[in-house]
């Protein structure tokens, strides 16, 4: 026995860090895939029926589900879109789910393996991961963020390798690349490649400006001008080569100076590489064009922001801190790890959080990129402070206070709310009868003639009844309804919006658009004014638990 447990203990001192990795692998995975939502989003059931119709018919840039006539459709995760239904058509719902889990834990192994390599450490990126995947559960389905997470997240890591070494191609390789696959499969955050890249660039010009303005180095240069134009005049010529001499005397003093100095919280770096990844950018804003989606990358996210649709869909809707606590939580970690420690944060870091921080008070969805760039920050500013605090380097720290008790300390709280999550959604189903007209559509297929009818239906629901074969009054494709996009003279998408808040007489809606009939969810506004006050213009032909059909009478 005590033989045995020395054999123990020895492979364990010689294995921890793998042991370790091993572990942090697994809670990872297992509270990824605990997060993974089996009921589907109403995006998901657009997304299989438009990957069926571009494989029979191709990409033709036209809608073919909303029966207003002639609606122009831009496809802006097409590659997403085909990938989904090819699974669908094999494996069917359960294929979909199968691919959500698989997804959630590749992004959660990737933001630890990419923390890891990045900062050095294995207990500190072990936790940022789990948290961070904690704070996106809410961004986990069956969409195409999920699969442009994952690219952004190593994206990130490849900027980060390239300026350290631009002779490595394989990492520019990879930041071409990844710029071609988020063109096709979100075409919609293609421009935030470009964004993420701009702290380094931001970072490289300030630290020029300051050697410029430090070193006097337009000084330099008029006076090596002046000596060109006074060239025939050797005293003049002398006095401006001893002021010259004079100014480079004084540098090396200052620079002497300044590398003796400790920033107090910022550091400044020129890396001579960023002009690299300058050059790098410049050729991945060509590969917008590698899509059949002609000039879509270029136009898509512009004619998105300058539209309505942002300011009435709940995820484009400004952060509002004391609705997200975990986000709160996490800005209030940010500010008392960089204000009361010794950490120093880089000024490319700093540009990053800092707009990141703006982009999610402009829109709660960019809180997705605030905790994945965010946490690798976190964890360099963090690693930072431990260094500080000691003599040794936080890889050897790390390799130190890998024990038993950290790693239960790590396991047991993750497991357990891992099996919470994994109990919570084991009786859930596919497709909720609840959110979706189930029982009603099949109804609708048997008792109406789809394609001689104008049916008024709700947003969240528009994209099953489509995948039913059922033209809709809208879906959750917003673009799809919104001026910036169709150039017609209905503004569809808003007159839903005011038509189900009751800022529209819901009655004028119908007769502006020839509405013949109406599906609502039971307890929405409009079918509770329709059953109370408007009767005798509307006939109850269909109801169950959630949803009610109406026919309007001529």
């Amino acid at each position: 026995m005590v033989l045995f447990m020395k054999i123990i203990l020895d492979f364990w001192k010689n294995h921890k860090k793998a042991i370790f990795e091993i572990i942090a692998i697994f809670l990872i995975a297992l509270f990824s895939f605990s997060i993974a939502p089996k009921t589907l989003q109403n995006d998901t059931f657009y997304t299989v029926s438009i990957g069926n119709l571009i494989q029979q018919n191709g990409i033709d840039m036209k809608d073919h589900y909303s029966w207003h006539n002639d609606l122009p459709y831009t496809y802006p995760h097409w590659l997403y879109d085909v990938i989904m239904s090819i699974i669908y058509n094999q494996c069917g719902w359960q294929g979909i789910y199968v691919s959500v889990c698989v997804l959630s834990i590749l992004l959660g192994v990737l933001i630890y393996e990419i923390n890891k390599k990045l900062n050095k450490n294995q207990i500190i990126s072990l936790i940022i991961s789990l948290l961070s995947m904690y704070l996106l559960k809410s961004y986990i389905a069956a969409r195409a963020q999920l699969a442009t997470f994952i690219i952004f997240i190593c994206v990130i890591y490849f900027i980060e390798k390239f300026i350290e070494n631009p002779k490595k191609i394989r990492y520019s390789i990879g930041i071409v690349i990844s710029s071609i696959l988020i063109a096709n499969l979100h075409v919609a955050v293609w421009p935030f490649l470009f964004v993420i890249s701009l702290p380094y660039i931001g970072e490289y010009i300030i630290a020029i400006l300051a050697d410029i303005i430090i070193y006097r180095k337009l000084e330099i240069l008029y006076t090596k001008i002046a000596i060109w134009l006074s060239r025939k005049n050797i005293e003049k010529v002398n006095e401006l080569n001893e002021k010259i001499e004079q100014i480079y005397i004084s540098n090396e003093k200052r620079k002497e100076y300044r590398e003796n100095q400790e920033p107090y919280k910022i550091t400044i770096k020129r890396n001579k590489n960023v002009k690299w990844l300058i050059v790098l950018m410049l050729i991945c804003a060509l590969t917008g064009f590698l899509t059949p989606l002609g000039t879509t990358p270029y136009t898509y996210l512009y004619n998105t922001m300058h539209g309505n649709t942002t300011q009435n869909i709940n995820e484009h809707l400004p952060l509002t801190l004391i609705n997200d606590t975990p986000i709160l939580c996490t800005i209030i970690i940010f500010l008392a790890v960089l204000t009361f420690t010794k950490t120093k944060i880089r000024l490319a870091d700093l540009f990053m959080i800092g707009g990141l921080t703006y982009l999610m008070f402009s829109s709660k969805r960019q809180s997705t990129m605030f905790v994945l760039l965010g946490s690798l920050i976190l964890n360099r500013m963090i690693s930072n402070a431990i260094e500080k605090y000691s003599s040794e380097k936080i890889e050897e720290l790390s390799k130190k206070f890998i024990n038993v008790f950290i790693i239960a300390l790590i396991s047991l709280p993750t497991i357990y709310y891992s099996c919470k999550y994994i109990k919570n959604k084991s009786n859930d189903v596919y497709v909720s009868e609840k959110s979706y007209p189930v029982k009603a559509s099949e109804w609708i297929l048997e008792n109406l003639d789809v394609n001689n009818i104008r049916l008024f239906n709700e947003y969240n629901y528009g994209s099953y009844l489509l995948y039913k074969g059922i033209p809709v009054f809208i879906d959750s494709r917003a673009d799809l309804y919104s001026p910036e996009f169709n150039k017609t003279n209905n503004d569809i998408f808003i007159d839903f919006i005011n038509t189900s808040n009751i800022g529209r007489y819901y009655g004028k809606t119908f007769k502006d658009y020839g509405i013949t009939h109406i599906i609502l969810y039971k307890n929405s506004k409009i079918a509770m004014l329709i059953d109370e006050t408007d009767k005798g213009n509307y006939n109850k032909i269909y109801s169950d638990d959630y949803f009610v059909i109406y026919e309007i009478i001529k």
